[in-house]
């Protein structure tokens, strides 16, 4: 009797197992259609620009007036790559020294203070960066640097190596600490310092998943759309200082969309616009996986 309720509740386990196996593949695939359903709607609609504007001057020409049928969008693409450069530039060395700080250095009490603080630093929405922006980090600034607006690239920067940094510190310190104590024993065996064996070492070692953080950082940077369209001004010219004003092309199309008819060149434009920039973020995502594979090798 026990034989046959063990076999029975074997059968139940073995029956549970292949749906919940079949649920999963049904979700990936229930995914795999949604993701390329918005790419093929929007690649699409997005393509059409082309009957109407030359990709030349869309790509090349800075010169962004729709009510002229120009349609130039080099200075939103501009302004995208170069706001996120500056905020991984300023947000990656503060984020990797957060990591190393919580990982290796703080004492226990501390970084059981830090790491939910960290965590509950991702929750506060992206507007209210904005705003904080808007209202303190504009005014500064325009006062401290002797400049009209204070609007521009370096605003948009630093709003946006604020927001990025709990994604570093998170996963970073999490790759830290997964590095085998091992390594880090045998190097302070072997003499090296504690600030030796951390750069030496244990840095090294958790680079790939450092890069991660970097990867995920830069796909939040590029794709930020609200706390941006706040601080940079959203102007149409190309930047050639960080105090100018600019825009990038989720603040262009959060501008823009609401007031553009659809099927038109000017709605056609701004779906261009946005395929460009999924395209771009796949671009840095694939360069930096190769870089870090490099890294791991």
């Amino acid at each position: 009797m026990a034989t046959l309720v063990n076999a029975k509740e074997h059968s139940l386990k073995l029956a549970y197992d292949r749906y919940v196996r079949y649920l999963f593949i049904a979700s990936a695939f229930l995914m795999t259609v949604i993701i390329l359903s918005i790419i093929i709607f929007v690649g699409q609609q997005g393509l059409l620009t082309f009957k109407d504007v030359e990709p030349g001057e869309f790509f090349l020409s800075t010169k962004w007036d729709p009510t002229e049928n120009h349609y130039g969008a080099l200075s939103f693409i501009a302004g995208s790559l170069y706001v996120t450069l500056l905020a991984v530039l300023f947000g990656a060395p503060l984020g990797l020294a957060g990591a190393i700080f919580m990982a290796k250095i703080a004492p226990p009490w501390l970084r059981e203070i830090m790491r939910p603080a960290t965590d509950l630093y991702v929750a506060i929405p992206s507007v209210v960066y904005g705003f904080v922006g808007l209202t303190v980090l504009v005014p500064f600034i325009r006062v401290q640097f002797g400049v009209n607006t204070g609007f521009g690239l370096l605003a948009a920067a630093v709003i946006l190596a604020i927001m990025i940094l709990p994604t570093i510190i998170s996963i970073s310190e999490d790759a830290i600490r997964a590095v085998p104590r091992a390594l880090e024993e045998g190097s302070l065996a072997l003499g090296a310092t504690r600030w030796q064996t951390i750069t030496g070492v244990i840095l090294p070692a958790a680079l790939p998943g450092i890069l991660t953080s970097v990867i995920l950082a830069m796909a939040r940077a590029v794709g930020e759309t609200m706390a941006v369209q706040m601080v940079i001004g959203n102007t149409p010219q190309l930047a050639k200082s960080l105090f100018m004003p600019t825009s990038t092309l989720t603040s262009e199309i959060v501008v823009e969309m609401g007031n553009t008819p659809f099927g038109t060149a000017w709605g056609n434009s701004l779906f261009l616009m946005a395929l460009v920039l999924l395209l771009l973020s796949l671009a840095m995502i694939l360069v930096i996986r190769r870089v870090a594979a490099k890294g791991a090798v």
